[in-house]
């Protein structure tokens, strides 16, 4: 009988980031941002997954499964990994899908972050959003944030996270991490009481909704520093997601807020490395008083991404900045860069302005 520990101890050995779960079919591993199937273990019946789910979930969450809602947990194989797991029914049967989290958190250096990162980790308060698609490695670059402010500040660092993925032992912070649905009902709920926690530093693991945006602005504004992420692909389409989740008789008065809070915004994409591998493009907008008026005029929100190109004194850079320092050093391939750019047009024209290639 398939056992689901088999599948994700290949998962950690073959190096993978995501293993796919179906019944009748094979799994599928993702390497490198590439699906490929997995030869070496037996196609999963719908009773294999079923038997799957069982062994992960408890009495209550599989009941909830059984209604036909989605699961979201973490699960930790000894010797192994921990994996983000999310578990759903599709055409009756049980899927499941495995996210492998790497252990610990990786310092700024080993993920090639831009020191503007460290910089704005080293804040004593306001907000701070790392941004991104889904498998961007958001939760990476928080958590090398997380863990250098834990080993560098002597404060009190709370996470609401769904779920939690990556731990963070006290060091010269203390370090409460709270999961929603275990620890807390709701983000929500756990922002509104995380006052009474005397924080120094909050870390909120998604901004998914308006009351929970809202409670991240008012401990920002209460002297907190706030880390959160958001799925969105750019910083200026961050602050206009931020904004647009307010009626529209409050979006004044938040973006009064949000630029009195911002610290800045670390957005991320990932693409192949040439020598195996991913990388992430990264751009950071560094709130200044140029820009804070960009956020608080809505008339002047188009010229945010001008204003990072050219705010390099102060650690900022675009997507396409970093992908032609990326290509410029043979970290990656004018064509994997292309197709990653926001504008591969004025890319390929940056990449002649520069003397690289006749692209």
């Amino acid at each position: 009988m398939p056992d689901v520990h088999d599948y994700l101890r290949l998962l950690a050995e073959k190096d993978g980031s995501d293993l796919h779960v179906k019944a009748a079919g094979p799994a599928h591993i993702r390497i490198d941002g590439d699906l490929s199937e997995v030869g070496e273990l037996p196609e999963l019946s719908p009773q294999d997954t079923a038997d799957f789910a069982r062994q992960l979930l408890d009495e209550h969450t599989a009941a909830r499964l059984e209604r036909g809602e989605e699961i979201d947990l973490a699960y930790s194989m000894p010797g192994v990994g921990r994996f983000r797991v999310a578990v759903f029914t599709q055409r009756g049967s049980v899927g499941l899908v495995f996210r492998r989290v790497l252990q610990g958190a990786q310092d700024f250096d080993a993920l090639g972050l831009p020191a503007a990162v460290r910089k704005l980790a080293e804040e004593q308060r306001g907000l701070v959003l790392v941004t991104g698609p889904t498998g961007s490695g958001k939760t990476t670059t928080s958590a090398a944030m997380i863990s250098h402010i834990n080993k560098n500040r002597r404060c009190h660092i709370v996470s609401v996270e769904d779920p939690i993925e990556i731990l963070h032992r006290d060091e010269r912070a203390i370090v409460d991490q709270r999961e929603v649905g275990i620890d807390t009902r709701d983000f929500t709920t756990a922002l509104r009481s995380v006052a009474r926690m005397d924080p120094d530093v909050i870390f909120v693991g998604e901004m998914r909704d308006l009351e929970t945006v809202r409670a991240a602005l008012q401990a920002a504004e209460t002297g907190h520093l706030v880390l959160s992420t958001l799925h969105t692909q750019s910083a200026a389409e961050t602050i206009n997601r931020v904004i647009d989740l307010f009626p529209p008789h409050q979006q004044q008065q938040t973006r009064l807020a949000l630029a009195n809070t911002l610290k800045g915004i670390v957005s991320q994409r990932l693409l192949p490395r040439v020598q195996g591998g991913r990388i992430a493009a990264i751009e950071v907008l560094v709130m200044t008083t140029r820009l804070y008026d960009f956020v608080v005029d809505p008339d002047k929100s188009e010229m945010l991404e001008d204003a990072i190109a050219e705010g390099e004194y102060y650690g900022m850079q675009t997507f396409d900045q970093h992908l032609l320092a990326l290509y410029r050093d043979g970290v990656v391939t004018l064509r994997d860069a292309l197709g990653t750019a926001t504008s591969p047009h004025d890319f390929r024209v940056a990449v002649r302005a520069a003397g690289l290639a006749t692209a």
